[in-house]
C-alpha cells in the first residue's frame, strides 16, 4: 500500500480500521518494546551531540583559546566522524541483532563523551568530537530501519515522529543541563562548568545502553524474544508479507551483485538527492540561535542556555504535528510541504536580518520546521524499500551518509563562525534547498514512488493469477485421476 495518509481511520484513532484484536495487541506491545526506548535513546544521542555548543558559549571559548572558526571546525569533524562510522552498517544491519548492535554503539559514544570533560586543547576535542561521531553514525538509520522491519507504511509516521521527539528533548536538555552546570558546578573540584557537562552526559548515556541489550526488538528475521513470543512474531511477519515487505533478511546476492543491482536501480539517486536537499535545509545544527542571543549581551551564561531550549521545546511541538498529520491528515508530501513552506519563510526573515527583534526571535523558535519531517522522510524511504530488506539497509545507511556528508563542507561555507550571529550565506542556503526539496517531493519523487507501487501490485496480481491457474490445473489433474480409478474398478468392488 502506498505510503500515505489514514487508511479507514479517523485523525484521532490509533489503530487502522481493519486492524484485529490480536494485531491491536501486537502493536500496543511493539510500541511499548520500540518508541520509549528509541526516544530515550534519541533524546541522550542529542545531548552527547549537541552539548558542544552550550560547553563553548559557557567558558569552553576561553578557556581553551578559541579565536577563529573552531565550533564549526568541531562540528565538521564530528559529520566526518559519523559519515565515515556509518560505511560498515550498510551490510551490518541484516547480519546481526539489533538489540546487540544499537546498545554497543551507544557505549562507545558515550565513554568518548565522558573523555572531553578533560580536553585541554582543540586537537584533542577535535579528536574526541570525532569519534563521538564514529560511534554516533549508525544509531538513527538504524532506528529506523527497526521501525520499517515492524511496522506498516501507514504507521511510520507516528512512531517516527515520536522518537524524531528525542532530538528536542536533547537540545533543550543539554542547554539545561548546561545552565545548572555552570549555576552550581562551576569550580567544584576545581573544574569548570562545561567540563561538568560531558560528565554528566555520559553518566547518562551508559545505563541506557545497558537496558538496550534487554528492551529492544531486533527485527522479525533475528529477533530478542525476552518479551515477543512466536505468536507475536508470526503474526508480525504475516501483516508485513500482506505488504509485499521482506521480512526474512536473507542475503541472496552476493555484495557486488547487491552493489551492481542497487546502483543500476533510480532509488538510491533520487532518495539519496531527496535526502541532500533535507539536511542542508537545516540551520539547527550551526548554534545561530545561542549565538545571536550571546551577542546581544544582556544575558548571563545560564541565562543565555535556558533561554536556547525555546527553539527545541517548540520543535517538539513542530515534530509531532507534522509526523501525525503524515499518517492520519494529508500524507508524506503534504507534511514535508507544510514542514519546508514554514521553515523557507523563518529562514528568508533571517537572510533580511534588518527586521525588528520579534521577527528575529519567531524565526529562530521556529527552525526545528525544518526537522520536523526528517521521520516523514525516512518513513516514507522506508515504505519505498520495503520489497528488499537487505536493499533497504544499504540504501537507507547509504542515503544518510551521504547526504550528511555534504553539511561537513557546506557549514564550513555558509556557517562560518567569524560571521557570527549574522549568517547571510546560511540562512539563504537553507530557504533555497527548503524550496527545492518541496518541488522535488512534488515533482519527482511522489510520482516514482507511486511507479513503483503500481509494478508491485501488478507483479502481485499477475502470482495471484499463476497460483490460481497451478491450483486449477492440479484440481483437473485428481479430477481426471479420480474418474479412471472409478472406470477401471472391478464391479464387485464398486
Amino acid at each position: 500500500m502506498f505510503h500515505a495518509k489514514r487508511q479507514g481511520r479517523a485523525f484521532w484513532h490509533w489503530y487502522a480500521k481493519d486492524d484485529t484484536r490480536e494485531e491491536r495487541k501486537l502493536i500496543f506491545k511493539l510500541d511499548l518494546l520500540i518508541v520509549p526506548y528509541a526516544v530515550i535513546s534519541y533524546w541522550i544521542k542529542y545531548i552527547d551531540q549537541s552539548n558542544i555548543t552550550n560547553a563553548y558559549v559557557s567558558g569552553l571559548k576561553e578557556d581553551l583559546n578559541f579565536n577563529s572558526n573552531q565550533l564549526v571546525d568541531l562540528n565538521s569533524l564530528y559529520i566526518a566522524g559519523a559519515v565515515i562510522g556509518q560505511l560498515p552498517f550498510t551490510f551490518i544491519f541484516p547480519m546481526f541483532p539489533m538489540n546487540y548492535t544499537i546498545p554497543a554503539l551507544e557505549i562507545g559514544w558515550g565513554l568518548f563523551t565522558l573523555l572531553q570533560f578533560r580536553a585541554q586543547s582543540f586537537a584533542e576535542l577535535a579528536a574526541y568530537r570525532f569519534l563521538v561521531g564514529i560511534f554516533e553514525a549508525a544509531f538513527f538509520p538504524g532506528v529506523h530501519y527497526v521501525l520499517g522491519s515492524w511496522y506498516r507504511g501507514d504507521e511510520l509516521g507516528r512512531r517516527g515522529g515520536i522518537f524524531y521527539v528525542g532530538q528536542m528533548l536533547g537540545t533543550l536538555t543539554a542547554g539545561l543541563i548546561q545552565s545548572g552546570a555552570s549555576a552550581h558546578l562551576d569550580g567544584v573540584r576545581g573544574m569548570a562548568g562545561w567540563r561538568w557537562m560531558f560528565i554528566i552526559s555520559a553518566l547518562m548515556t551508559i545505563p541506557v545502553a545497558i537496558a538496550g541489550v534487554f528492551v529492544w526488538p531486533g527485527t522479525p528475521a533475528k529477533p530478542n524474544k525476552l518479551f515477543l513470543t512466536d505468536n507475536d512474531l508470526a503474526l508480525a511477519v504475516k501483516r508485513l508479507k500482506e505488504r509485499k515487505a521482506d521480512t526474512d533478511e536473507i542475503v541472496t546476492q552476493t555484495r557486488l551483485q547487491l552493489i551492481r543491482h542497487i546502483l543500476s536501480d533510480w532509488k538510491i539517486y533520487i532518495l539519496c538527492l531527496w535526502d541532500i536537499f533535507f539536511w542542508n535545509a537545516g540551520s539547527t545544527g550551526y548554534g545561530g540561535y545561542l549565538l545571536w542571543i550571546k551577542s546581544l549581551k544582556r544575558y548571563s551564561t545560564p541565562k543565555v542556555n535556558q533561554l536556547g531550549t525555546t527553539a527545541p521545546a517548540l520543535g517538539i511541538l513542530y515534530v509531532l504535528f507534522v509526523n501525525f498529520s503524515s499518517d492520519l491528515l494529508w500524507g508524506p508530501s503534504g507534511a514535508i510541504t507544510f514542514a519546508h513552506t514554514w521553515n523557507f519563510i523563518a529562514m528568508v526573515i533571517l537572510a533580511i536580518w534588518n527586521v525588528p527583534e520579534s521577527a528575529k526571535w519567531f524565526a529562530f523558535n521556529s527552525a526545528y520546521t525544518t526537522v520536523a519531517m526528517s521521520s516523514v522522510l525516512y518513513g516514507w524511504t522506508n515504505d519505498i524499500l520495503r520489497h528488499n530488506a537487505t536493499e533497504r539497509s544499504v540504501i537507507l545507511v547509504f542515503i544518510n551518509l551521504f547526504a550528511q556528508s555534504t553539511t561537513a563542507w557546506t557549514g564550513i561555507l555558509v556557517f562560518p563562525t567569524v560571521e557570527a550571529p549574522r549568517f547571510l550565506k546560511g540562512w539563504t542556503f537553507c530557504a533555497v534547498n527548503s524550496f527545492v526539496l518541496i518541488l522535488f517531493t512534488w515533482v519527482v519523487v511522489r510520482p516514482l514512488a507511486r511507479r513503483e507501487e503500481r509494478k508491485y501490485a501488478e507483479e502481485s496480481d499477475e502470482e495471484v493469477i499463476r497460483e490460481s491457474v497451478e491450483v486449477r490445473a492440479d484440481s483437473d489433474k485428481g479430477g481426471s485421476k479420480a474418474s479412471q480409478d472409478v472406470v477401471v474398478a472391478p464391479p464387485g468392488e464398486l
